[in-house]
């Protein structure tokens, strides 16, 4: 229902906001088909307390420690302010001397200001997004900053065959369709 150039979801949620006027829009990628209503109000909150915050996401602490060097699990490292410094497909941090060390995987779903979302389409593809095929490294790369917020839900992300199955049955059980 959009162009077929598009680069990314976000490149694709920005040609609709701009025949729209809402000040904040939500996207919530197709690979979180079950995501919590309690998910999308926490990572809106930033926007709306901090005029400075034009993107917003969501981590959850990684349980299970196979997550953690799993390509489809999207990791994030932020800064004391929460905002991110990265997000990698790989193990982030890399826990040198082998000792504990937490990890957070990134939740699809990301919040903008309209006004930064349509000049996001226009900003230049850097070398960290073409190499990790991760949209949000184009705002940092071109110098947003990122709010991310913690979480304690848990994702249930749809990034594979086996991801779909699971989600399929969870959804069957939910409505009662055997």
């Amino acid at each position: 229902m959009t162009r077929a150039d598009h680069l990314s979801g976000t490149d694709r949620v920005a040609e609709i906001a701009a025949a729209e006027d809402a000040a904040i829009v939500v996207n919530i990628q197709g690979d979180e088909p079950l995501i919590d209503p309690a998910a999308i109000d926490a990572a809106v909150s930033p926007l709306e307390h901090y005029s400075d915050v034009v993107m917003a996401t969501l981590k959850k602490e990684i349980e299970n420690p196979l997550e953690v060097t799993d390509p489809n699990v999207v990791k994030v490292v932020t800064d004391r302010q929460g905002d991110a410094i990265y997000f990698s497909r790989c193990p982030i941090p890399f826990a040198r001397d082998g000792g504990p060390c937490r990890h957070f995987k990134h939740i699809g779903l990301y919040v903008y200001r309209r006004d930064f979302l349509l000049r996001y389409s226009a900003l230049p593809v850097g070398p960290l997004e073409e190499a990790e095929r991760l949209e949000q490294l184009r705002a940092i790369e071109n110098g947003y900053r990122i709010r991310v917020v913690e979480t304690g839900y848990e994702s249930i992300g749809v990034d594979t065959p086996e991801d779909l199955e699971r989600v399929a049955r969870l959804m069957e059980i939910s409505v009662g369709v055997r």
